[in-house]
């Protein structure tokens, strides 16, 4: 037999295995549904310009291609998206070859990044289902997928998506919203929704987890019930998952404007242990709500800074997040005799090594959380040239917010943080009075003065002739 005709035998057999394949799968919808333009509130105007570029021209070429995910989510929503996926039955290097602005980027996906200069288009070729473990999809014993670049129809795409209400698909050439899933019904209900059975949705990425959480706050969604279930206990797969997709992870859920609500929901199924365990422990052990208190009110005001339009630093969010597991362990230490200085150097090292393990933070967010750690007993000195010095530190203002936040959580005296304030308003006079040391003990007593009495001429001294 020709090598053709054997390809042919194990073509027949394939879509033999893959249609009793599709047969076997769960399905949320008797079929697909497809909601024509009047039956959807999506305008191509609110589409970005670089993603109609996109679209277009891959169909001119012949493929097929369509919006997806979080972008026709948030368009249905009324919201504007913040960026737009681009799904097609071109493969990436096909992609490539019609865009010459184009990457491909991606092992564990091959993806296809089409650039308008800093504006990025996302192009992902349909995913399939492979009927057994390749050089192009490889799971690991747990059934974490760590390769997956299988690709198929849109029909198989459709079950390779994790929430139904991002697996709606917007064609441009019709302008309609094709539904496999009954996404437009759980769009409308406010409820998130697997699609699969959850627990081998989490195990082939525990990812996922952390996205169910984010996009049920965000939206303002509920969690399924069997989805929900199936976030607890499942906590300790995270632990498995690189560190820097962990960090990057961490960046969406708690500084995106919502981050005092992900923190609550976040402990609420288990997973914050994961991600910050020092901290969790501290909350955990420690009676009274102060460790508590500074974390929820640095996320409030990370909340209020975004609603506000204003920028939020990552190292400030981790620096509040830490702080009280670094003061946990210094105290320890300084009560086995070292000396404050130390305990709290050798305290940061200890919390941010074992914290990068979990959360790989780059070096210049753990050095910014340094330097706001060590300003803080440098607040108490105020006698001198310390307090001008202090104010012209690069850090001062990030180091003066957070003895704030410290101050308004019961971590120090109100009078510290009050004269800061005052002493960075006054002028260049009247800080040099503020730092001036005071002529009177800490009694009232007045102090020691010195003897300035002139000494007597040496031809006036005793014994003297004239």
């Amino acid at each position: 037999m020709t090598n053709q005709g054997v390809a042919v035998i194990l073509k027949f057999f394939q879509n033999i295995i893959r249609s009793v394949m599709a047969e076997n799968r769960p399905q949320t919808a008797e079929s697909v549904r497809v909601y024509s333009r009047s039956e959807h509130n999506i305008s191509r105007s609110r589409v970005s310009e670089n993603a109609l570029k996109v679209l277009y021209r891959l169909q001119k070429e012949g493929f097929d291609a369509y919006l997806v995910g979080g972008c026709v989510r948030d368009l249905l929503l009324g919201r504007e998206p913040k960026d737009f996926d681009v799904v097609t039955n071109a493969d990436p290097d096909q992609v490539k070859k019609v865009f010459r602005n184009c990457r491909i980027i991606g092992r564990r996906f091959r993806l296809a990044h089409v650039y308008f200069g800093k504006d990025v288009v996302e192009v992902a070729t349909f995913r399939g289902a492979a009927e057994s473990q390749n050089d192009k999809q490889l799971s690991n014993p747990d059934g974490r997928l760590l390769r997956d670049n299988v690709y198929g129809s849109i029909e198989e795409d459709v079950w390779r998506r994790d929430f139904t209400v991002n697996a709606l698909y917007y064609n441009i050439k019709d302008f309609t919203v094709i539904d496999y899933v009954n996404g437009m019904k759980d769009h409308e209900a406010g409820t998130l929704r697997l699609i699969g059975d959850p627990q081998t949705r989490f195990r082939e990425d525990p990812v996922r987890m952390l996205r169910a959480v984010r996009f049920a706050v965000k939206l303002g969604f509920k969690i399924d019930p069997v989805c929900e279930q199936a976030l607890f206990g499942m906590a300790d797969l995270l632990a498995h998952i690189p560190s820097a997709r962990l960090y990057d992870e961490t960046l969406k859920l708690f500084l995106s404007g919502h981050a005092l609500q992900t923190f609550e929901s976040l402990r609420h199924y288990g997973l914050f242990k994961v991600l910050f365990p020092d901290t969790e422990d501290c909350l955990s052990e420690q009676d009274g709500d102060f460790p508590r208190m500074l974390i929820v009110k640095a996320l409030q005001n990370c909340d209020n800074r975004v609603a506000d339009g204003k920028s939020v630093t990552a190292y400030f969010l981790f620096a509040a997040l830490l702080w009280e597991p670094v003061q946990a362990l210094a105290k320890r230490k300084i009560d086995a005799g070292e000396s404050e200085y130390l305990a709290y150097q050798e305290a940061a090292d200890s919390i941010i090594g074992k914290q990068v393990k979990r959360t790989a933070m780059p070096r210049y967010i753990s050095l910014a959380m340094r330097e706001v750690w060590s300003l803080q007993p440098k607040f108490n000195a105020r006698i001198g040239l310390k307090p001008v010095r202090l104010l012209a530190h690069p850090r001062f203002r990030a180091g003066y917010d957070f003895l704030v936040l410290r101050t308004e959580t019961g971590g120090v005296d109100a009078g510290l943080s009050a004269w800061w304030e005052t002493y960075q308003q006054a002028s260049e006079a009247e800080q040099k009075q503020m730092t001036q040391p005071s002529r009177r003990r800490a009694n009232g007593k007045p102090g020691r003065r010195k003897n300035y009495r002139k000494k007597a001429p040496a031809t006036q001294s005793a014994g003297t002739e004239l």
